[in-house]
């Protein structure tokens, strides 16, 4: 009760201290695999717990009025992993775009769900359930929802580079005026998604794992790394990160 007490009082200073709010979060959701066996459970156990920390990191972000958040919730990398952990994911992320359908925060906060990634190495069940939340929710704008699903840096650059190379092909896109907004129109075929302001990756690595590079890298986005692994991950982290983003802010405008 008391460290429960102390946290809010210690969120409050941090928030307090907040003057720039980033517009774009992406957060790298690392370390359920190795809090599950810290913890003594079962990996799919630990996948659980780390969705139900993205749920409350998307309600903390609506209440803090975070408009755009991406979540790199499973990469191409991670079709390596052994049967067993890609069926229980593949259930969990089945289980979690079901639930939009019906999920009041959803509808009241007016947020789009929309993944991005590379559909066609997802089972059909699955993409069938992530195309109906994305089209129950398709006529919201006030918070939007990336989900980088079966996802890779470099493999969205090349999606994008041969969907502009069909347009030239098709005489819709004159290759003299090709620019940085042309590619960036082609990353994905949903909502537009702004320049990241933010990177968090929890878990205790140093590195962005080929995360958004064009809307990320491309822009220098603030990046924060953390300790916790993501299913410990707590409000006071997200603001700490936040101060981070702001304190970049401050030092772009005053030097």
């Amino acid at each position: 009760m008391l460290r429960s007490a102390i946290e809010r009082l210690y969120a409050r200073y941090l928030l307090w201290q907040v003057r720039h709010l980033p517009r774009h979060v992406a957060v790298i959701q690392d370390g359920n695999r190795r809090f599950a066996r810290n913890q003594g459970l079962d990996t799919a156990a630990g996948h659980e717990l780390g969705a139900d920390t993205t749920e409350q990191v998307l309600d903390w972000a609506c209440e803090l009025g975070v408009r755009h958040i991406t979540l790199y919730t499973f990469s191409t990398e991670n079709f390596r992993r052994d049967e067993d952990e890609l069926r229980s994911l593949f259930a969990l992320f089945q289980k979690k775009f079901t639930a939009i359908l019906t999920d009041e925060r959803v509808h009241r906060n007016h947020i789009r769900v929309q993944m991005i990634g590379d559909r066609s190495l997802l089972p059909d069940d699955l993409l069938a359930t992530i195309e109906a939340a994305e089209a129950a929710t398709l006529h919201y704008a006030d918070y939007f929802i990336n989900v980088a699903l079966a996802y890779g840096g470099r493999n969205e650059i090349v999606h994008a580079a041969r969907s502009i190379l069909d347009g030239v092909k098709a005489g819709l896109i004159d290759p003299g005026i090709i620019n940085p907004t042309t590619v960036e129109t082609h990353l994905n075929r949903g909502a537009p998604i702004p320049p990241v302001d933010l990177i968090i990756r929890t878990g205790n690595d140093y590195r962005t794992s080929n995360f958004l590079p064009w809307l990320a890298n491309g822009h220098e986005s603030a990046v924060y790394f953390c300790a916790p692994y993501w299913p410990a991950f707590r409000k006071i982290d997200l603001l700490r990160a936040i101060r981070v983003y702001d304190q970049r802010m401050h030092l772009k405008k005053h030097g």
